[in-house]
């Protein structure tokens, strides 16, 4: 597969980072968002774990990137917390100057019973709007091959139209590789009167079997002839890296050129993938 190389622009980019396990890898980590922000992101964005279980590590490493003069989103998920535990982590990183957030209903850790005074995104987001007004920026989750738990597509759409009218502003999306099944969700939700910016997100293929862990868990479609190259180049880790970059890089320039508002980039705390994506797409 030839890749064409495109002019340099101004296209809207983020990336996701997750908090680091280690002091090691919190230094090695300063580099890898040194070397990323070389291409001027909008935002970077920190995960959270299950029940709030990384809180203290996205809390650090959302206040290391604005120390570092960017924009930091931190991921909020609510399932199983009360209103005051939210209101003051909310306030918390108010008063760390963070003005985005990526809203999400989050997932219990294994064995807790659901609990809590929060049982969907769109009650969180509702909540944030009360309590803060516009102070955040708002991002919530899309999924273009629709949420595992949906009861239907056609459910899953309504569940992103009804975060959108409880206050949210934009969406990212899970990652996927097929382009059709994105832009098949943003004419679902605009049917629906919903016309907030959805932006994709991309996850470079570097490691087959970690790729198809991720994607069994999460619902996320591998299309069965990337997964059938995958398997036929076994563990030559060179083919899979030269294929994956050729599949996501075609996949964005997709997007890019269809209309998609912007890419967010699933960095897996690295930056050579990343970086590469964005020497090929010329960002």
């Amino acid at each position: 597969m030839t890749v064409a190389h495109t002019k340099t622009s101004n296209f809207p980019i983020s990336f996701e980072f997750f908090p680091t396990k280690t002091p090691e890898g919190a230094a090695k980590h300063v580099q890898v968002r040194k070397d990323l922000y070389a291409r001027q992101p909008e935002f970077c964005s920190v995960t959270y774990g299950a029940g709030g279980s990384t809180q203290a590590g996205t809390f650090s490493m959302v206040r290391d990137i604005q120390a570092e003069g960017r924009q930091a989103a931190s991921h909020f998920s609510c399932i199983g917390a009360t209103s005051a535990k939210v209101r003051a982590e909310l306030q918390e990183l108010k008063d760390m100057g963070v003005k985005r957030l990526v809203a999400l209903r989050g997932d219990l850790p294994s064995g807790y019973g659901l609990g809590g005074e929060f049982h969907y995104a769109s009650d969180l987001v509702e909540f944030i709007r009360k309590e803060f007004g516009d102070w955040f920026h708002i991002e919530v989750a899309a999924y273009p091959e629709t949420h595992p738990q949906a009861k239907s597509p056609e459910a899953d759409l309504k569940a992103f139209a009804t975060k959108i009218q409880a206050g949210a502003h934009s969406g990212i999306t899970q990652y996927f590789y097929n382009a059709d099944a994105y832009f098949r969700f943003v004419e679902g939700i605009q049917a629906l009167g919903v016309q907030v910016p959805v932006v994709p997100g991309i996850m470079p293929i570097l490691n087959s079997s970690q790729l198809m862990r991720f994607s069994d868990a999460t619902g996320a479609e591998i299309p069965r002839w990337i997964r059938l190259r995958l398997q036929a180049y076994g563990d030559d880790v060179t083919s899979i890296r030269a294929f994956g970059m050729d599949v996501v890089t075609r996949l964005c320039e997709q997007l890019r050129d269809q209309g998609a508002p912007g890419l967010h980039f699933y960095t897996m705390n690295q930056s050579a993938a990343t970086l590469e994506l964005c020497d090929r797409l010329g960002l």
